[in-house]
């Protein structure tokens, strides 16, 4: 069964690397088309889930940040500058 999984993805990235060169040629409104058509594509699919089981996913909140909030209102109040 790992064999096969290991030959399906070996599959797929000999396809991607054979159509990769030609999406990268796309204009940057095609590519924007282009990801919209796969992301409905992956929407439509039920059985998909964008999480892998067993998997710790970092979640940044802004709790226990003690001084970010003030740390970010002297940035708001820095005049812009260009870098």
């Amino acid at each position: 069964m790992e064999t096969a999984h290991v030959l399906k993805n070996t599959q797929i990235m000999d396809t991607l690397d054979g159509i990769l060169p030609s999406v990268r040629q796309l204009t940057p409104v095609d590519k924007l088309k282009l990801i919209r058509i796969l992301a409905e594509d992956l929407d439509k699919n039920k059985y998909m889930f964008p999480f892998e089981p067993d998997k710790i996913y970092d979640l940044p909140t802004p709790y226990n940040t003690f001084g970010a909030a003030e740390i970010l209102i002297e940035k708001l109040k820095q005049p812009d500058t260009e870098v």
